[in-house]
């Protein structure tokens, strides 16, 4: 028997599922209905902007990387161009098939395919580009461009290569280039508003950046603007038509202060010995003159080295990736004695008819201790000019016993020494400016008096480069306020620090002169053999930086016979005299004599420098 209040129950069941259903399949077409008006009418717009994205890509150009000059024009560094074949491995199938059809007419060596090879699933992830080969030939270009049609994932890059007319010659002060890192193309794009989503190639090998020197220091000036082509492209990637060019903005030329015929003098001097040569110009604080010695390739750096080479530099125990011009450190030795000198008559220590007798040694009333001149029997009764002329040691022990080290630290920091000389410098080093704070919280040691004694005549953990030594040469020239220095000229926009020296009267700056003019002229003076080097006035001051210390001449010739235990050759020197043009400092180390190995090579950079004014 059939119950009627279950067959009715059914019925409304099914209803209410019918009923739902047909409400399921009302609210999927009204979505239907709104999306076909959103995409028809509503969003067209930024639908069609989006599809016409996903059928263009952009290829960077390269600007033209600015030309560097010396002072009179010459070219220093240009540019030559070079062809890439590059592949876009995310767009690559089977790597292995697309080389063999490649070398069918180009050739490829062993290294260029195993380089692609192990590269090529990390480019492909990150959509990075590949260069397959470097510096193809118009042989090699015509051969690919004439079956382009068959690689679309590949194409020819025009690439800029850095060339120094000079290869050794600006190594550490002009610097050099190379490749761009993930980090340097993401932020370029960035800042040069270029669409890092659409641009081929994200990172693109070839583009160069500076490393080292000017190159780093005035990057974003020599760089100039990527410029870009804009392509229609096919589902598949391939390049159709090219729909737009927004040319490069070549970088930016720089004229340096630098000066080519006396970099070339001053590198044959040095003659590969290590040291440094630096010379500026007085009033402008130009640097015109800054070689670190030994030197490196570095066109053979910008362009590729082998591992292998590249690691025979990097060992070398001659350090030439280093940098002794702006950041060796040097105990300045007797160069010091006329800022010390100075001291004393600024603070009233003495004048310049004081005088002392010079045994040859100065002994410390604490402990007893004797500290000796380097002239056997010392100099006798003898004041400051002659002391500065001499080199007494003796005189200058007792000027800096009676000093205040706080106050004849803060001295030399007028000088130049213990700070930063230079706008523009790579990696400038401060060298060092002891003082009982330093020591303390460095060495874990109080200062002693000693420590003062030996700061009077350049030694003990007194240090400054080569740049410092020349700045303060050029102060001393200058007879105080001098700017800092720079490598490029027209610097008036940049900011420059102005160091003042305290209230020295003129006629002590020109005893100063006087004393140091005698230092080569005088026939008791240490660089007396640079008297006929020249035929001008030069004033100067020599120095001898002692590596170890010796109680006699004896003890030290058995040191001297390890070449690494020799003292240091360092000279100060301005000219001509009595209006100086020009500041330099010299130092070559384990030279020994300051005098008659420094002092010719500083002779004979000034020599160029002032017979070509």
């Amino acid at each position: 028997m059939i119950d009627l209040n279950e067959r009715s129950k059914e019925k409304k069941n099914f209803s209410n599922r019918l009923t739902l259903v047909y409400l399921f399949f009302g609210i999927l077409f009204s979505f239907f209905i709104y999306k076909t008006f959103s995409l028809q009418v509503s969003d067209y717009t930024e639908y069609e902007i989006a599809s016409l994205q996903n059928k263009t890509r952009e290829i960077l150009i390269q600007p033209r990387r600015g030309i560097i000059y010396d002072r009179n024009g010459e070219i220093i560094v240009n540019n030559n161009p070079k062809y890439n074949l590059i592949l876009n491995p995310s767009k690559i199938k089977d790597i292995e098939e697309h080389l063999s059809e490649i070398a069918e007419i180009i050739n490829l060596s062993e290294k260029d395919i195993l380089f692609v090879k192990e590269n090529f699933k990390n480019k492909a992830k990150l959509n990075r580009e590949i260069v397959l080969k470097q510096n193809l030939s118009q042989e090699e270009i015509a051969k690919f461009e004439a079956r382009r049609y068959r690689f679309p994932s590949t194409f020819i890059g025009e690439r800029y290569s850095r060339e120094n007319t000079y290869s050794e010659l600006f190594s550490h002060s002009i610097g050099y280039v190379g490749g761009m890192s993930d980090q340097n193309i993401d932020q370029i794009l960035k800042d040069q508003d270029l669409n890092l989503g659409e641009t081929i190639f994200k990172y693109s090998n070839g583009f160069i950046v500076g490393k080292t020197g000017i190159e780093k220091v005035y990057d974003k000036r020599l760089r100039g603007y990527f410029g870009k082509k804009i392509y229609e492209v096919d589902a598949s990637g391939k390049l159709l038509n090219e729909l737009e060019e927004i040319p490069a903005k070549d970088g930016e030329d720089l004229y340096t202060s630098l000066d080519l015929k006396s970099q070339k003098v001053a590198y044959k001097q040095l003659n590969n010995r290590r040291g440094a040569v630096v010379a500026v110009e007085i009033d402008t604080g130009a640097i015109v003159t800054y070689v670190s010695s030994p030197s490196f390739p570095i066109n053979a750096i910008a362009n590729g080295l082998s591992s292998d080479e590249f690691n025979q530099l990097a060992n070398d125990k001659n350090k030439p990736f280093f940098d002794r011009a702006g950041q060796g450190r040097y105990s300045p030795a007797s160069t010091i004695k006329p800022a010390i000198g100075l001291y004393g008559i600024e603070n009233k220590i003495i004048d310049w008819k004081y005088t002392i007798d010079d045994p040859g040694f100065f002994v410390l009333p604490e402990d007893n201790r004797v500290y000796r001149g380097w002239k056997e029997g010392g100099h006798g009764k003898i004041d400051l000019m002659n002391a500065i002329i001499e080199s007494s040691n003796t005189f200058f022990f007792s000027l800096a016993y009676k000093s205040e080290i706080d106050d004849l630290v803060d001295h030399l920091s007028y000088f130049g020494f213990g700070r930063n000389v230079c706008i523009d410098c790579f990696i400038p080093d401060n060298g060092l400016l002891p003082n009982p704070e330093w020591k303390i919280n460095k060495l874990n040691f109080g200062w002693f008096k000693g420590d003062t004694v030996n700061m009077g005549v350049g030694q003990g953990y007194l240090s400054a480069t080569p740049i410092q030594l020349a700045y303060y040469s050029a102060f001393l020239a200058k007879k105080g306020n001098l700017d800092r220095f720079s490598f490029i000229q027209n610097t008036s926009s940049a900011k420059k620090d102005i160091f003042i020296s305290n209230n020295i009267k003129d006629e002590d700056w020109e005893n100063i002169h006087k004393s140091m003019i005698g230092v080569i002229e005088n026939p008791k003076g240490t660089a007396r053999r640079l008297r006929n080097l020249k035929n001008y006035t030069v004033a100067a001051k020599s120095g001898t930086v002692e590596l170890v210390s010796t109680e006699t001449k004896e003890d030290y010739q058995t040191i001297r016979e390890v070449e690494d235990q020799r003292d240091h050759a360092i000279i100060i020197a301005f000219a001509p005299i009595p209006n100086p043009k020009y500041a330099i400092s010299v130092v070559i180390e384990n030279g020994e004599s300051g005098g008659s190995v420094a002092g010719p090579v500083a002779i004979e950079v000034l020599n160029s420098l002032i017979k070509n004014e």
